[in-house]
């Protein structure tokens, strides 16, 4: 008797019974104090995995209309990047493409169906965790969508600024270790991003 408890008590443990944790988020996008689109944000945890998935749709009107939609897919495992995917449709046409692969240790970033360069630096942060994860002593941020790095720092009172590779400045401000709002300079457009 005592030896099939103690087995069953070894098959229990060989097994993760944790639940998975999914955390869902969404912003409203703001542009000229109108709301223009919205972001829809999810971190999964699977064991050792987190999924993060964004989904962005703005639709503004300067002249003509313009639609925009970004799609987000990004792996983490063990806190180590694996995969980031993302897709920007303009007006119903793909826009750009980025894919960032861990691949023998080093990360392969392919634009538009070409490699354009490789990253050795393991990366454990990125812009879509910012969403999830306040940057507290993080100095830097893997752009999933231009498979470069930006700047963060540190401003105070959970303000931070994040310099992209092209130097344009935004600026997230979070609220108990969570994003609250952020001012994003887009290049043609700026906007915000508020916490619905």
């Amino acid at each position: 008797m005592t030896w099939y408890l103690v087995l069953l008590s070894f098959i229990i443990c060989q097994f993760n019974f944790s639940e998975p944790s999914e955390k869902k988020i969404s912003y409203d996008i703001i542009w000229k104090e109108k709301s223009v689109g919205t972001l829809y944000a999810t971190q999964k945890n699977i064991n050792s995995k987190t999924y993060y998935h964004s989904s962005t749709n703005i639709q503004i009107k300067f002249i003509k209309t313009f639609d925009i939609n970004y799609e987000y897919d990004v792996i983490f495992d063990n806190q180590i990047l694996q995969t980031a995917n993302v897709d920007i449709n303009y007006n119903g046409n793909q826009h750009a493409q980025t894919n960032t692969k861990l691949k023998n240790n080093e990360y392969q970033v392919i634009k538009d169906d070409e490699l354009e360069t490789t990253w050795k630096e393991t990366i454990h942060y990125s812009t879509i965790s910012m969403y999830f994860k306040e940057p507290i002593n993080i100095k830097r941020c893997y752009s999933e969508q231009e498979g470069d790095f930006n700047t963060i720092t540190h401003l105070g009172n959970h303000k931070y600024k994040k310099v992209n590779s092209s130097g344009r400045e935004s600026f997230f401000f979070y609220k108990n270790g969570n994003l609250d709002k952020a001012v994003i300079d887009g290049g043609i457009v700026s906007f915000e991003m508020i916490r619905k």
